[in-house]
């Protein structure tokens, strides 16, 4: 199924979270304003980097393991960012072709971009809907022409809840998602923190919100993080770095915390 995107009006004068994050994973779709606040943020916490390539590399260990462990074979991927290398459907439709795959956005070059997320396989299907994290109930209606939600699901909030400042609305938007999943669906989610360089990451979330990045993004303990998975089935290792999560490298190249949290849970 494939969706047929709007016209998007991008501001290119205002720097955006799905572009910076596209230029520090060494992507190419950007603007100067987005390159001059990564170049900032760089300049201050060069280990940002190391964040959005773990978040990434995190997005396509869980996968695989949903996949090929588990037996999921729909995702709904909400704050999908810019298409990349190994996007969600790659890497599901690479072990299961018959995978489904409901991306969704709200950043116009996301929209812009999106028929890069509609590659799908003959086998199974994806779709991108242009819609916000804050109206889930929106999200779902959609997304249910594509999947089939008296099955499991894997929600995807990868780097998304971030940018819900209000714990409140925060636990809402999620409570409202989950509730609407059979048992036996998953959550996946991560969500940067300041547990591991301190004051320094605080500085560069300053930076960013001070420097007029867009959308506002806040941090929160792991503590914090952990009540999000309330009520669930949370798998081993539990709330972690995400480079610490069941990594895939060799035993002389031990992976490193980094103040990017996340982890995997399945719906009782």
């Amino acid at each position: 199924m494939e969706s047929t995107p709007k016209q998007p009006e991008i501001d290119a004068s205002v720097p955006h979270s799905a572009r910076i994050w596209n230029y520090w994973l060494g992507g190419k779709d950007f603007y100067p304003a987005d390159q001059a606040m990564g170049d900032q943020i760089m300049k201050f916490f060069p280990e940002i980097v190391e964040n959005a390539r773990g978040n990434r590399y995190f997005l396509c260990r869980v996968v695989r393991h949903l996949v090929a462990d588990v037996g999921i074979r729909q995702f709904l991927d909400i704050g999908t960012g810019l298409p990349t290398v190994d996007n969600t459907h790659e890497v599901a439709q690479r072990i299961a072709p018959e995978s489904r795959i409901v991306y969704v956005d709200n950043d116009p070059l996301v929209l812009a971009h999106a028929r890069a997320l509609l590659t799908s396989t003959a086998e199974g299907a994806t779709d991108y809907l242009d819609a916000d994290v804050r109206d889930p109930e929106a999200i779902l209606d959609a997304a249910a022409a594509t999947l089939d939600f008296s099955r499991p699901v894997a929600l995807m909030l990868v780097g998304v809840m971030q940018f819900v400042e209000d714990d409140a609305e925060a636990d809402s938007i999620l409570r409202r998602l989950m509730s609407a999943l059979p048992s036996g669906s998953h959550l996946v989610l991560t969500h940067p923190t300041n547990a591991v360089r301190g004051e320094r990451m605080d500085e560069a979330v300053r930076q960013w919100n001070e420097g007029g990045g867009s959308p506002r993004l806040s941090l929160r303990t792991v503590e914090r993080v952990e009540r999000f998975f309330d009520g669930l089935h949370v798998l081993e290792p539990g709330v972690v770095p995400t480079t610490l999560w069941r990594p895939e490298v060799p035993e002389l190249e031990q992976p490193q915390p980094i103040d990017d949290f996340g982890a995997l849970a399945r719906k009782p």
